[in-house]
């Protein structure tokens, strides 16, 4: 039994997010701890709310609430949604918690006696309008590199160049619009990255296996232009994690406090603590995930995340957590494998928070459950290049690997044996070749699966379930036990038999895509035995002759023309 460690990027606190945010990081990481739990592995998944920086506080203001009041309802909107979507997170934290505060300070305590903080008075864009400094994000204007006009003055979005707001053509508050902006000059932190260069690349490039996107992203910012630059941790904000050297204060940074990018990542190692305290343990019950000389040497860390999220998980964080070790006295678990995802679109063009264009979290639970949404997104999701939703492949998918392929063969098998042997698994009859070949079939297609899953191939995975269940119709087509029962009923009965386990071992094996349908198949089995069909033969006679089973209700009902065109007239671009 391996352990595995796995963190999905922050969603950030500011509003519900849309189904591209969902399919980016969350989605495919609770696929992941699903099946590494339903594969007798000890799995800690971890998620919080990112909740610091200017967003937060501009949210608030909107919304007429402090921010603590704000971020705290917000958070429990988040945890909601989640839930509605069956993300399956051992803790759901926030980046604003005490033991974020503490271990925020306390790690940046530890660069700093490490000589890779400095301090360096720089001069930051003041917006008169607004009243205030603007962080680098709230700024916008043209890309001096590439003239994408909606550049933000941390990195251009469209290029991905890391940027400062003074290399900003027309600036702009993001905030007002205005343009009244001015340069003043004002003291912050910066982490010497620059100083830890070659040791962040010996570090990325011993990463073998990890994805292309990954590495060509984290390559790219080390080595174009003028290369990794030192970044500023701290920023002159209300909301935030204090500016502190672990617990004492740090002259000349009174008021300021840490930049979000700084203490998000750091949540995930707070947000184990967060569960170790929530479930009334002591420190040793994190450590034991988050520190290699306390037991996290044998953890297998895994992070999902969008592709604009890779350069601060593969250089900032990694200094943050090699530079707090410089004495040898704090080694911090590393992440092995970066999954990261290119960006989702929303037919013909993108989602849109601001105009609301596309699906949100929200919407899409208020109008299918889960599972639809769960299995499209998977199997659709953007790993080598850009994906899109559209309204029709939707539809389309829905009804025919959801409603045709899996939803049909649960009924059509459920049904017939309750008319023809009652709701009992029926005795008699025994398997031949047809049978010795499904479960070979079988064996070989869940193989497959399995190396897929491993590798996390999320596409690739959902391409190998939809042929597990294709196999059991195409049994069931050449077997016809609805024909055979004329002639042989005691040769359809094995052929049902055979038939009704292979539903549980469909349920089992599809739980970490579609788990709401596979409990429910469970139920109406009368069944409770979850246990991975390592033994295909052994998997297919687990349900006894006599077991009492029901015939559940319809697991997928298909989407028709309106419903499709109602829903793309309606998401096309009207939230509030």
């Amino acid at each position: 039994m391996a352990r595995i460690l796995i963190t999905s990027a922050l969603p950030y606190i500011n509003g519900i997010k849309h189904l591209g945010n969902l399919v980016g990081s969350q989605l495919p990481a609770d696929l992941y701890a699903r099946y590494m739990r339903a594969r007798g592995h000890e799995v800690m998944f971890i998620c919080a709310t990112d909740e610091h920086g200017t967003p937060a506080e501009i949210a608030a203001q909107k919304a007429g609430k402090p921010v603590a009041e704000y971020c705290a309802e917000m958070h429990a909107v988040q945890a909601d949604l989640a839930a509605g979507f069956r993300l399956s997170f051992d803790h759901f934290g926030r980046s604003s918690s005490p033991q974020n505060h503490a271990l925020t300070q306390h790690l940046a305590g530890r660069l700093n006696a490490a000589g890779l903080i400095s301090e360096v008075s720089e001069k930051q864009v003041y917006s008169n309008a607004d009243g205030r400094f603007l962080p680098d994000r709230y700024i916008e204007g043209t890309c001096p590199n590439c003239g994408y006009d909606r550049a933000r003055g941390d990195q251009c979005e469209n290029c991905t160049k890391q940027l400062d707001p003074t290399d900003l053509i027309d600036p702009r508050s993001a905030i007002s619009g205005s343009t009244d902006l001015e340069v003043r000059e004002t003291k912050h932190l910066f982490l010497r990255q620059r100083e830890m260069r070659d040791q962040l690349r010996d570090w990325i490039k011993s990463k073998k296996d990890w994805p292309i996107l990954t590495t060509s992203i984290a390559l790219k910012w080390l080595d174009d232009g003028d290369g990794l630059q030192d970044r500023g941790i701290t920023r002159d904000l209300d909301w935030g994690i204090p500016v502190k050297d672990g617990d004492k204060d740090w002259p000349g940074m009174e008021g300021k406090v840490f930049y979000v990018w700084f203490d998000a990542p750091i949540e995930y190692i707070a947000a184990t603590a967060e569960w170790a305290e929530a479930q009334g343990k002591g420190d040793e019950a994190w450590q034991r995930w988050w520190r290699t000389d306390k037991g996290a040497d044998d953890v297998r860390y895994v992070e999902f995340m969008g592709k604009d999220n890779v350069p601060f998980h593969t250089l900032s964080f990694p200094a943050t957590m090699i530079g707090a070790n410089f004495d040898g006295t704090e080694p911090w678990k590393m992440v092995d494998y970066i999954k990261s995802f290119n960006y989702l679109n929303y037919d013909g063009g993108q989602f849109s928070t601001s105009q609301g264009r596309g699906v949100f979290m929200d919407q899409a639970l208020s109008i299918l459950p889960a599972d639809y949404w769960r299995w499209w997104l998977l199997s659709h999701a953007p790993e080598s290049s850009d994906s899109e939703f559209t309204w029709e492949n939707f539809q389309a998918s829905v009804n025919k690997d959801l409603a045709d392929v899996l939803g049909n063969l649960v009924s059509r098998v459920t049904k017939f044996c309750r008319s023809k042997f009652g709701e009992q698994l029926p005795e008699g009859g025994t398997y031949g070749p047809r049978e010795e070949k499904l479960i070979a079939d079988l064996s070989a297609r869940l193989k497959a699966f399995e190396t897929q899953m491993e590798a996390m191939e999320v596409r690739k995975s959902a391409a190998e379930l939809r042929g597990f269940w294709v196999l059991g119709n195409e049994y069931l087509q050449e077997a016809a036990p609805w024909s055979t029962f004329k002639t042989d009923p005691e040769a359809a009965a094995a052929q049902v038999r055979l038939a009704l386990n292979l539903i549980r071992v469909y349920a089992v094996v599809s739980q970490p895509f579609i788990p709401d349908a596979s409990r429910a198949i469970m139920e109406a089995l009368g069944c409770d035995d979850w246990s991975w069909p390592s033994d295909m033969g052994a998997a297919l006679a687990a349900l006894p002759v006599g077991h009492a089973f029901t015939t559940p209700e319809v697991l997928f009902a298909k989407i028709s023309d309106e419903q499709r065109e109602d829903w793309q007239n309606r998401f096309a671009g009207t939230r509030a």
